[in-house]
């Protein structure tokens, strides 16, 4: 594949990519170029951390990419997630991989790791202190919201240990490209800033787009990425989002309720589903309609869908009929895997039974 087509690709999964010349040249000299994400375990996984995280890592090693998946329970630890009790969050990582393995995630070429494992190596607390010493506090605060957080909030000292954490993981990694959601960018361009000073080097930055919650946008004031992070799934609120293992019977339940105007893909989370998880899984989706409201209507491509929503030729509620039953389908083999496996049942057992702190 040339470097077009695998820029292309990467292209599809990044929102913004910083800088995109960068990253051409990463590519032209780099066949296998290393990119990570990471994610802290702390409750059950929703479908944009499964689904589209799976369809995401396949796009970029498809084009190449090493593709290096950090479980951050210390990170989780440090943002008190699971009431700050270590052991459970290992459980939870656990239970990460096993959705990510049985979500369609390309695996020979991702690699799953550990901040666990990082935190044995006086290395990467050489990294962490190196951060630390070329950033003032006031720059790491304006970093808190990669952890869901508000500058305003009380913060724990971990907390504030937390982005150098964050920004030392793509050094000690040797991470070439940087892959995590729009939320995460100011700590991503903190690591751009501060790798030459220390040495190191300056990696590219492919942020990928947050899905909506499923219940009706706040009016927020502020920045866009401050609205984007008040939009985004919260596992806080079980009914704004799907989670991998749910029945389908649940899925029918709260895409039934979902915030859906009629009209309008704008902030419309049912038409994001359609673009970043329905027609990334299937070729051609078909709603099914009764004839008197025009029979069964076929779609071959997201634009398709949109110019007839947008014209008011989709009813909310095919809409949202589509979503279930496709969701459904898309979601059926995590389910089996979490059905026939011990291992995976157990762990899905586990997590169901905690109270999910934020």
């Amino acid at each position: 594949m040339d470097v077009e087509s695998r820029l292309g690709l990467i292209r599809q999964v990044g929102e913004e990519i910083v800088t995109e010349e960068e990253l051409r040249v990463l590519l032209q000299a780099k066949p296998h170029p290393i990119a990570y994400d990471g994610f802290e375990p702390s409750g059950k996984i929703h479908v944009a951390q499964g689904i589209v995280r799976a369809l995401n890592a396949n796009k970029m090693t498809k084009a190449g990419v090493k593709f290096k998946f950090l479980v951050a329970d210390w990170h989780a630890w440090a943002n008190n997630k699971m009431g700050g009790d270590l052991e459970k969050i290992q459980t939870v990582g656990k239970y990460f991989i096993e959705v990510w393995k049985s979500a369609g995630m390309e695996l020979d070429n991702v690699e799953f790791l550990w901040a666990s494992d990082f935190v044995k190596d006086d290395s990467y607390w050489k990294k962490v202190m190196q951060v630390a010493r070329n950033a003032t506090v006031n720059r790491i605060i304006r970093c808190v919201e990669i952890m869901g957080r508000k500058e305003n909030e009380a913060l724990q000292a971990s907390q504030i240990i937390y982005p150098c954490m964050q920004a030392a993981d793509i050094f000690h990694m040797k991470a070439d490209i940087v892959q995590l959601g729009m939320d995460q960018r100011k700590v991503n361009v903190l690591a751009r800033e501060i790798g030459p000073k220390l040495g190191y080097w300056k990696p590219v930055i492919v942020s990928h787009r947050m899905l909506m919650g499923l219940l009706p946008p706040k009016a927020t004031e502020g920045t866009a990425m401050e609205r984007a992070i008040e939009l985004k799934m919260s596992k806080s609120i079980p009914d704004s989002a799907i989670f991998m293992t749910d029945s389908p019977e649940e899925v029918r339940r709260k895409i039934e309720k979902a915030y859906c105007p009629a009209g309008t893909v704008q902030e419309n989370p049912l038409a994001e589903y359609m673009k970043h998880i329905i027609f990334e899984k299937f070729p051609n989706v078909k709603l099914e309609r009764p004839a008197k409201f025009g029979g069964d209507l076929e779609l071959d491509s997201y634009k398709e869908f949109e110019k007839l929503y947008s014209e008011g030729k989709i009813h909310p509620m095919d809409l949202k009929q589509a979503v279930a039953r496709y969701l459904n389908e898309a979601l059926e083999p995590v389910r089996k895997h979490f059905r026939t496996n011990k291992k995976a049942e157990e762990l899905e057992d586990f997590v169901r039974k905690q109270e999910v702190t934020r």
